[in-house]
């Protein structure tokens, strides 16, 4: 038998890979798999079509929906590379186009015959089952329960230190311009770190906003967890913004868009800024946005 060779065009299952064990098994990646760090070695087998860097938060808004509204992929898949690369699995997801390749944009990229594994977690719970199921598929399942129950651990412990405390109203938002109200688990994370979480439910999707109806829930602490960037890229695209309540900005990529074992300690994250004295600083990275000054009456 020779070892499993698997593609992830999926980052949240890279890491999952990562943790149990299997980064050898891992022959392919697509370009948004940026953790562990060793990763960067691996072939990219799948990139976006639209080069990011330098648009503004609203401009990749609007080729993001435009590519939706014409059912445009925003990714391409590398079908010779893949050939190349002989994988026994493929991992994707079909349960957000934006996010990653989608298992339809496989259907002409594949080698025939290979196993398409596709994951669509919905709920904080979904992304704890997800470890687990990917684990058994890959053979690995007693090492997907203990980290599945190293992050239920984590998140039990933030939920007794934040428990009897006051639940000050939190909006996160998964996009800044327009703010985007969070959906899937990331309302559910608010609540395990003792926040009441605003505008928004959980398991559904993200939606557009705008900050006049965000601020007329008065809520008390605002995050910017853009989706799919790290703290740096967030800040380099938010100079200007100014809201009148404590806004911090985090790690959206690596601790909350990403339904992987660290949403965890995205929940620490949250909670300590939160109840700081309730929960210690986890240590991610954050910052503290300067606050806009109430205009004159």
């Amino acid at each position: 038998m020779h070892p499993m060779r698997i593609v992830s065009l999926l980052p949240s299952a890279t890491d999952m890979i990562a943790d149990l064990g299997l980064m050898d098994s891992l022959v392919g990646v697509s370009e948004d798999c940026n953790w562990p760090p060793e990763v960067a070695s691996k072939p990219v087998v799948a990139r976006s079509r639209v080069a990011l860097s330098g648009l503004t938060s609203a401009q990749i808004d609007e080729i993001v929906m435009a590519s939706k509204s014409e059912s445009h992929s925003l990714y391409a898949v590398d079908a010779q590379l893949m050939s190349e690369l002989q994988p026994d699995l493929v991992i994707t997801q079909d349960l957000c186009e934006v996010c990653a390749v989608s298992s339809g944009d496989l259907s002409t990229a594949c080698p025939i015959g290979v196993e398409v594994f596709s994951m669509n977690p919905r709920s904080f719970e979904d992304v704890v089952e997800s470890v687990i199921a990917l684990a058994e598929r890959l053979g690995v399942r007693q090492r997907g329960v203990e980290v599945a129950q190293n992050m239920r651990d984590k998140v039990q412990e933030v939920t007794k230190a934040v428990a009897g405390h006051d639940r000050p109203r939190v909006f996160v938002a998964e996009w800044t311009d327009p703010p985007y109200g969070s959906g899937h688990w990331l309302p559910e994370m608010v609540e395990a770190a003792g926040g009441a979480n605003v505008l928004s439910r959980p398991g559904e999707y993200s939606f557009a906003t705008t900050w006049e109806t965000v601020l007329a829930e008065k809520p008390e602490l605002i995050v910017l967890a853009a989706c799919g960037f790290s703290l740096q890229q967030s800040l380099e695209r938010m100079p200007d913004l100014q809201l009148p309540v404590r806004t911090v900005v985090v790690d959206g990529d690596a601790h909350f868009s990403r339904p992987a074992p660290r949403i965890a300690d995205g929940i620490r994250q949250l909670a300590h800024l939160i109840h700081p004295d309730a929960v210690p600083d986890p240590g991610l990275p954050h910052a503290e946005l300067p606050l806009a000054m109430p205009s004159p009456a």
